[in-house]
């Protein structure tokens, strides 16, 4: 009785979110589009004197020309040097003077800087950003400077983690076409010969108005946005940049292995991936319902996988699993398990192959179907407190093709997926041909501390 009263007033939740979803604003974002082509997203939040200030532009290492990988995030690092009039590196001192902080980052499908600033400091950094857009000096001197702290950083994040170097990896045997095959921090040999004429015409190619997104959150309005933006980035002209490639990866018919075993790994683990459709890309009808799915058997201690093989078995330090549709290209829906301290890898393996398997043939409850998009979608609304969180989900979404109304629509989307479609959306990924595998080790006598499998 009590179990059929609790999925009874969760029913009445989500249908209550859902209406509310599809009538309230999630962050009521204001748009507009310059005349050279360069959007705008303005939110206004006046819960304390301060802005985020965003510059999305549409390209990342998908978009880097073959043997010039890392390129993307090479020029991120030198667009903090000179231009024609900030000298090299006074860019992050100018707005740590001024009480603020900046940063950028670089994906498979986009470039971003950001500054988080007093709201009376905003025509500064929008000043000192429109003008870097397109008066960067790529010295050599300094391109060589910073392409010993890119490859510094490589040596740091990957060659040093046998993690990491596992995951490089598994992208490059994962995808057999797709440009998302290729390190976002670039393959060591490749960044040593980028050149600065290489790094020029990547500049000239992707950097202007038309192919970047303008995102402002926090204690001021369009009106106040727009005349600022018009005066900075309305005065550089559009540079008519052609679309991307328009990457399309081969249906994934054979199954593939992937290991690698290394003294520094304590603990094994394995993991088994799917090609999966995004936002952008393949199927995206199921692109929701799998956002339910991989809440519900993984979305945090409750969830299927960890409390089966974790909490009640006890096979498993770590179970779960990932999916996120937010890209240009192709997803994957992946699962990963590692055993208790101590125990056998092998054993925790075929546990999860249960669980997949279990999955496949049985599907999704509806009480869970329910639970989930409880947490989905109040998470959403923990998303509205931050600033810096709604720039990144407003410019990661317009940045990848999907517009402000998509945005305020995801919690009514989420809350109207249902258990077949779920079901569905599972058994289109989750096949019995196609996967990939991964395993990570601890090196033995006789394993390969060099990773080849």
């Amino acid at each position: 009785m009590k179990s059929a009263m609790l999925r009874g007033l969760i029913a009445a939740a989500v249908l209550w979110v859902g209406q509310a979803a599809a009538t309230a604003s999630v962050f009521n974002p204001e748009t507009a589009e310059l005349s050279n082509g360069m959007e705008v997203i303005v939110v206004t939040k006046r819960r304390a004197p301060v802005v985020t200030h965003m510059v999305w532009y549409k390209v990342g290492s998908i978009d880097e020309p073959q043997g010039l990988s890392g390129i993307a995030h090479f020029l991120e690092h030198l667009m903090f040097k000179g231009t024609e009039s900030i000298p090299a590196g006074e860019f992050s001192k100018i707005v740590s003077r001024n009480g603020g902080q900046d940063n950028a980052f670089t994906s498979y499908d986009y470039t971003g800087y950001f500054q988080s600033i007093a709201a009376d400091r905003l025509e500064l950094v929008m000043r000192l950003e429109a003008d870097r857009m397109r008066n960067l000096v790529l010295d050599p001197a300094e391109i060589e400077t910073e392409r010993a702290v890119v490859l510094e950083e490589r040596r740091t994040r990957t060659d040093n983690s046998p993690a990491a170097r596992l995951r490089e990896q598994a992208s490059a045997a994962f995808y057999m076409n797709h440009p998302y095959r290729r390190p976002i921090i670039g393959w060591e040999h490749e960044i040593k010969a980028i050149t600065p004429d290489d790094l020029q015409a990547f500049y000239d190619r992707w950097y202007g108005p038309d192919n970047a997104i303008l995102v402002v959150v926090g204690d001021v309005s369009m009106d106040e946005v727009l005349p600022l933006a018009e005066k900075y980035y309305g005065a550089i002209p559009r540079r008519n940049i052609a679309p991307p490639v328009n990457w399309v990866e081969p249906s994934h018919t054979a199954d593939r292995s992937i290991s690698m075993a290394d003294p520094d790994v304590r603990q094994p683990s394995w993991s088994k991936r799917y090609i999966a459709p995004s936002y952008r890309y393949g199927a995206s009808e199921h692109a929701y319902p799998l956002q339910v799915l991989t809440e519900i058997i993984s979305g945090g201690a409750t969830s299927r996988l960890y409390a089966k093989l974790v909490v009640q078995d006890k096979v498993a330090s770590s179970a779960g699993a990932w999916y996120s549709p937010s890209s240009r290209g192709p997803g994957s829906v992946g699962f990963y398990v590692s055993p208790v301290n101590g125990g056998d890898l092998e054993a925790a393996v075929a546990a999860m192959e249960t669980e997949i398997a279990d999955l496949r043939e049985n599907g999704v409850t509806q009480d869970e179907v329910d639970r989930a998009i409880v947490r989905l979608t109040d998470a959403a609304e923990i998303a509205k407190d931050s600033f810096q969180g709604i720039a990144r989900t407003l410019g990661g979404a317009a940045v990848i093709g999907l517009t402000a109304d998509d945005v305020e629509a995801w919690p009514a989307r989420i809350a109207a997926v249902t258990r077949d479609q779920v079901n569905a959306a599972l058994r289109h990924v989750v096949r019995d041909r196609g996967a990939m595998t991964t395993r990570l080790l601890p090196a033995v006598d006789g394993s390969n501390p060099e990773g080849k499998s």
